[in-house]
């Protein structure tokens, strides 16, 4: 049905939204200058554009939850 479709095309597009620096310090509650030391230490998954750096929102939610599941071990 086109309501299941709709939200096939939201849940793909969330999966595979792009997020800045500034947006995943917002969503972290961290300094942006935070996230690009952990960008460049190479302790949150990120790429760069550029000289831009870029997280992919999946690959953040990921690794939150493996933070999360050691923390808690």
């Amino acid at each position: 049905t086109t309501k299941n479709n709709d939200l096939f095309r939201q849940n793909m597009k969330a999966e595979n939204e792009i997020l800045t620096t500034k947006e995943v310090a917002e969503y972290l509650h961290l300094h942006p200058f935070t996230v690009k030391k952990f960008a460049r230490e190479r302790k949150i998954p990120a790429f760069k554009i550029g000289s831009d750096w870029r997280f992919h929102k999946k690959y953040i939610e990921k690794w939150i939850e493996k933070k999360l599941k050691g923390n808690y071990r």
